[in-house]
C-alpha cells in the first residue's frame, strides 16, 4: 500500500507529517511522490489564512485527480477547526483531528474507526503532558522534534489556540532522549519547535522554562547544530539568549513575529509588547550574535489599519535589522475576536499592502546575504542536490542557503564555505574546509563572520 503526504503550514506540521510518515512506513507502507498514483493521499492542513484553506481543499481534490480509487484523508489545523467544511467536499473520504496519531494511521490504512467520517477532539480540554518523538523527513538531514503543542495566547486575529488546543509540553527527559536517539541516527541538526514554544514548561510538575530545557540540551546533547522554531518576541527571555550565545550547538536565528510594526495595531492584535521592545530585542540578540539572521512575521490589513498606520508600520520595518519576512495580507478567521472588529480594509488594499511589504523583505534579504559575500560560513549540506544547477545545497548556521560545487561524499557533512557571489536568493561558494573531524564540541567562543558589507 502507498501513501503521499501534503503538508501546508509551519513547522510544526511539517513535525507531524514527518511523525505520520513514519508510523505509517512502520506498519508496511511505502512512501511515494504526490503524483506518483499513492493509496492513500494524507493532506496535512493549515487554517492560518483563507488561502491556506482553499489550497487545502484544492490539493484534496488534486489527489482525487490522481487516483479516484485512493482515500484521501484529512487532518492538521483545518481539520481540527472546520472539519464539517472538508467533510461535505466529495473530494474527501475522511478527516481526522490533532492528538489523534493512532486513528489517522488507521484511516490511512483503511481500517474501520466505528463508521465516522469526522473524528475530532476538544483540545481544549486536553491536559496530559506532550508525547513525541524526533523525525525527519524523507530526504532530508534536518530533524523536527516538537517540545510543545497549543497556545494560551489567544491574539485576536488566531484560530490556533481553538485548532491546536491549550499549552502541553513534552518532559525534559524525553526530550534528551529523542535527541540521543536523533544523534544516533546520524542526524546533524535539529529544530527544535512548538506552537508557543516559548510557552515551554509551564504546564509540566514542576513547571520547568525553556531556558533551563536548553540549559539540559547544551550539557548532555551531541547534537552538533539545534536551531528554535518561531517564538514569541515577549517569551524570547534573556537567559534563552545568553544560553544559545554562550554555545556554539545553537544555531544564531531567530524568527520573531512582529504582525504589526504600530502600536495602536498591536493593541487590536493584542500583542503584548510594543514596537520599541521589539526593536531593543533585536539590538540585544545582535550585541550577543551579531550574524544572527533575525526573521518575521508581518500580517497587512488588519481591521483599523489605517494608511497611516501603514506607512508607520512599513518605516518602522525599514530600520530593523531583518534578514527577511514572512507576509500574510488578513484573513478572517470565523471565532476569532478579529472577525467582529470594525474597520475593515478592502482584500484588494490589503494584498497590495502586503506586496510593498514583500518588496521590502526582499531588499532585506538581498542586504543581509551581500553582508556576508567574502565571509566563511559553516554550512550543513543537504542529501539532495539543487535541480535547477546541479550544485550541493545546504544551509548556513544563521539559515542562509547556500549553493557549492562539490562530489557526493560531502552530503549531510557541515564544511566551511566561501561565499563568492549572491545568486538569487541564496549565496554561491566554493568549499575551504573539508568536513571536521569529530571534536569536543561545547561551549566554544561562537566565530563571527569577516568582512561583512
Amino acid at each position: 500500500m502507498r501513501f503521499a503526504i501534503a503538508t501546508l503550514g509551519c513547522k510544526v506540521n511539517q513535525y507531524d507529517s514527518a511523525m505520520l510518515e513514519h508510523r505509517l512506513s512502520a506498519a508496511g507502507m511505502e512512501r511515494v511522490e504526490f503524483d506518483q498514483g499513492a493509496d492513500v493521499y494524507v493532506i496535512n492542513t493549515c487554517t492560518v489564512t483563507d488561502r491556506a484553506d482553499v489550497e487545502s481543499l484544492r490539493i484534496a481534490r488534486r489527489a482525487r485527480r490522481f487516483n479516484p480509487a485512493a482515500r484521501v484523508v484529512m487532518t492538521g489545523c483545518l481539520a481540527q477547526a472546520s472539519p464539517q467544511v472538508l467533510a461535505r467536499s466529495p473530494a474527501v473520504d475522511r478527516v481526522i483531528g490533532l492528538g489523534r496519531i493512532n486513528d489517522l494511521v488507521q484511516a490511512a490504512r483503511g481500517e474501520d474507526l466505528g463508521g465516522d467520517k469526522v473524528a475530532v477532539s476538544n483540545l481544549r480540554k486536553e491536559r496530559a503532558a506532550l508525547e513525541s518523538s524526533g523525525v525527519t523527513l524523507a530526504g532530508r538531514n534536518r530533524a523536527f522534534l516538537k517540545l510543545q503543542e497549543g497556545c494560551d495566547r489567544f491574539c485576536s486575529f488566531c484560530i490556533v489556540p481553538f485548532s491546536r488546543g491549550r499549552s502541553r509540553s513534552m518532559p525534559p527527559r524525553e526530550v534528551l532522549a529523542a535527541l540521543d536517539e536523533l544523534h544516533g541516527n546520524g542526524v546533524k541538526e535539529v529544530v527544535l519547535c512548538g506552537v508557543q514554544l516559548g510557552g515551554y514548561g509551564r504546564d509540566l510538575e514542576p513547571a520547568l522554562t525553556l531556558a533551563e530545557l536548553l540549559e539540559l540540551i547544551s550539557m548532555r546533547s551531541r547534537i552538533e547544530r539545534l536551531r528554535l522554531s518561531s517564538i514569541e518576541p515577549d517569551e524570547l527571555s534573556a537567559p534563552v539568549l545568553e544560553i544559545m550565545a554562550s554555545d556554539r550547538k545553537f544555531c544564531p536565528h531567530f524568527h520573531l513575529p512582529l504582525q504589526s510594526g504600530a502600536d495602536e495595531i498591536l493593541k487590536r492584535m493584542r500583542r503584548p509588547y510594543t514596537t520599541e521592545y521589539y526593536r531593543a530585542l533585536l539590538s540585544r540578540i545582535l550585541e550577543l550574535m551579531p550574524d544572527a539572521a533575525l526573521g518575521t512575521d508581518v500580517i497587512a490589513g488588519f481591521p483599523g489599519e489605517s494608511p497611516q498606520h501603514f506607512a508607520q508600520s512599513l518605516e518602522f520595518l525599514s530600520t530593523l535589522p531583518l534578514a527577511y519576512f514572512h507576509v500574510f495580507p488578513y484573513s478572517v478567521r470565523s471565532g476569532t475576536t478579529a472577525a467582529k472588529l470594525a474597520g475593515k480594509v478592502n482584500p484588494g488594499e490589503s494584498k497590495r499592502r502586503a506586496e510593498l511589504i514583500r518588496l521590502l523583505g526582499e531588499r532585506k534579504r538581498r542586504h543581509f546575504l551581500a553582508r556576508f559575500l567574502g565571509a566563511r560560513l559553516r554550512v550543513l549540506l543537504e542529501e539532495g542536490r539543487d535541480p535547477r544547477n546541479g550544485k550541493l545545497k545546504g544551509y548556513s548556521r544563521n539559515y542562509i542557503r547556500v549553493l557549492v560545487d562539490g562530489p557526493d561524499y560531502l552530503k549531510n557533512c557541515e564544511v566551511e564555505v566561501e561565499a563568492i557571489d549572491v545568486i538569487g536568493d541564496a549565496l554561491a561558494g566554493a568549499v575551504v574546509r573539508p568536513p571536521a573531524s569529530s571534536k569536543a564540541r561545547g561551549r566554544e567562543e561562537r566565530p563571527f563572520a569577516r568582512n561583512r558589507r
